[in-house]
């Protein structure tokens, strides 16, 4: 399905240095920030005291926050859980001060904003957790980074595979990027969100390379330029047509969705951004560089290369 067909070819590649400097600086500024600032981690890596709280009614959640607000807390989350009525709260580690402590404070403030406020649990995250929830984190990127580059490496060439992991591995660390420099809070929705990142800029790396190996057959007389080039032209409508409608579903949640959503849209929508940039302008261009051949592609055929010797 297209929306619209472009009858000539965009010249990509002509401008694909260009492109290049772009990411790269914008890449090391993102390595900067995150080697400099680091990321704000949430207590689900830092530790810290998760509390539920049970309502009478639907919880008003802004009242919620202005009450520890006026308490003098801060780096805290609430959101609802299961229910309108029910509410979880997560508070960091204070120090000289215990979970058994730091939620009575807390029931104290809800009563006396709301009654009917109940405390059903009170869990405490230690930093070990945290730890090791950061390795794991870590770990499957690794582990969606090797996969990703052996399928591609197996359906099309191996210098598609070492090219879209970089593209792709480009989008995770501007996204890191983006919440180190505004230190926005780092919790295990947004590390869900980077690992869909991942898999979902490979889907648009995917779409190209086959386009690519799809015209390296038809286009016999073309460069590899011109062939690139038509590949990239030929799917813009489908790219439009893709990443409007999940941006379109991303935008909602980040509208819509709440505190509870709003990081973890956020971090989809900068992922889907430069995921587009990235599998078109990083990806294809350094497939060409690394030498990329129509005899990589397409093999070819035993019995007539044979008569062609004879």
């Amino acid at each position: 399905m297209e929306f619209f067909k472009i009858r000539r070819d965009i010249p990509f590649m002509r401008h694909a240095l260009a492109f290049n400097v772009v990411s790269l600086v914008t890449f090391l500024a993102a390595v900067f920030f995150l080697s400099t600032k680091g990321l704000n981690f949430s207590i689900e890596f830092t530790g810290g005291t998760v509390m539920e709280i049970n309502y009478e009614h639907a919880a008003e959640v802004d009242n919620i926050r202005k009450t520890l607000d006026a308490r003098g807390y801060n780096d805290y989350s609430v959101q609802n859980f299961g229910s309108s009525r029910d509410v979880l709260i997560r508070m960091p580690l204070k120090p000289g001060k215990n979970s058994a402590d730091l939620s009575k404070a807390v029931m104290e403030g809800l009563t006396a904003q709301d009654s009917t406020a109940t405390l059903r649990r009170v869990e405490f995250v230690g930093p070990q957790v945290g730890r090791e929830l950061a390795e794991n984190g870590a770990l499957a990127l690794l582990i969606t980074s090797l996969g990703i580059v052996g399928y591609l490496a197996l359906r099309f060439e191996w210098k598609f595979g070492v090219a879209a992991i970089i593209a792709n591995l480009h989008d995770v660390v501007i996204i890191l990027g983006f919440f180190s420099l505004f230190q926005w809070e780092f919790s295990l929705p947004v590390l869900a969100a980077v690992l869909a990142v991942l898999g979902y800029s490979v889907n648009e790396s995917v779409v190209i390379a086959d386009r690519i190996r799809e015209n390296f057959r038809k286009m016999r007389k073309a460069s590899v330029t011109e062939v690139i080039d038509n590949a990239i032209t030929r799917t813009i409508s489908r790219t439009i047509i893709t990443h409007g409608c999940t941006q379109t579903m991303v935008t909602s949640m980040l509208v819509f969705g709440g505190p509870a959503l709003h990081y973890f849209a956020l971090a989809l929508t900068i992922g889907i951004l430069f995921g587009i940039y990235s599998s078109v302008l990083v990806m294809a261009p350094i497939v060409r560089w690394l030498g990329i051949e129509r005899e990589d592609l397409v093999k070819p055929i035993k019995g007539k290369k044979e008569e062609a010797v004879v």
